[in-house]
């Protein structure tokens, strides 16, 4: 693959080395020098990749997106904190007919305790005598709070408890991702934990999106690109 890097702090550069090992090439990386740059301007540079890797700030998202629906170019979108724009980017992708996967954690161990805690919660979902509860926790430089991971986990659980499931954040030092969820009663107490050792982790699950998403066209989140490994299926259809 000929890949373009949409960011280049700590993630891009590490998804650079790995896609290097791999045998890919890394085409044009965008640093936030050229945050200002036009869609235009971006998407000039993108033609010829196959496909983009970003790991940036909300801010610039729908530019992106938009700038890799222009010119042909998948994305994969590793940037949290801008749920509230994924309508906006939906009808991006249909608009210009293009090729997305985002996810709220690209961590292959995390989509599997997604699946974890989905079938807990179903579980549970009987039992009253149970509360549960969300503990995130990272270091002090990251900027979203709650964390993406653990919004996602609580919808998975709202869904299936259908209740509202607090979060609590800690941000502080250089605490690694860590996710705990929990169902508390009197007579005892259920945890389930997720502690990320590196970031390793992030960077080979967007190059498993990265190839996955080539031959196709639409929006799709990560957890289906999981689901499709689990399940030995392909999925047949996008959400746009």
């Amino acid at each position: 693959m000929r890949i373009a890097l949409i960011g280049y702090g700590a993630m891009g550069q590490l998804v650079a080395t790995e896609a290097r090992n791999a045998g890919d090439e890394i085409g044009v990386t965008f640093s936030s020098r050229d945050a200002a740059r036009s869609i235009s301007e971006l998407s000039t540079e993108l033609r010829g990749h196959d496909v983009a890797i970003d790991f940036s700030v909300a801010g610039g998202v729908l530019k992106n997106i938009e700038a890799c629906a222009r010119s042909g170019v998948a994305l994969v979108e590793g940037t949290t904190g801008w749920n509230a724009l994924e309508s906006e980017a939906r009808r991006l992708i249909s608009e210009h007919h293009g090729a997305l996967v985002y996810g709220a954690n690209f961590s292959i161990g995390v989509n599997v305790f997604y699946r974890m805690v989905a079938n807990a919660s179903s579980l549970f979902a009987s039992i009253d005598r149970y509360d549960p509860f969300i503990e995130e926790a990272h270091h002090s430089r990251k900027r979203d709070a709650p964390s993406g991971t653990a919004l996602r986990l609580r919808a998975l659980m709202n869904e299936r408890l259908e209740r509202e499931v607090p979060i609590a954040s800690t941000r502080a030092g250089y605490i690694p991702g860590t996710h705990r969820v929990g169902f508390d009663s009197a007579a005892d107490q259920i945890t389930l934990t997720h502690t990320a050792r590196s970031r390793e982790g992030f960077a080979a699950g967007a190059l498993l999106a990265a190839r996955w998403i080539l031959e196709r066209k639409g929006m799709y989140e990560f957890t289906e690109v999981i689901d499709e490994i689990l399940n030995g299926r392909p999925e047949t259809s996008a959400k746009t």
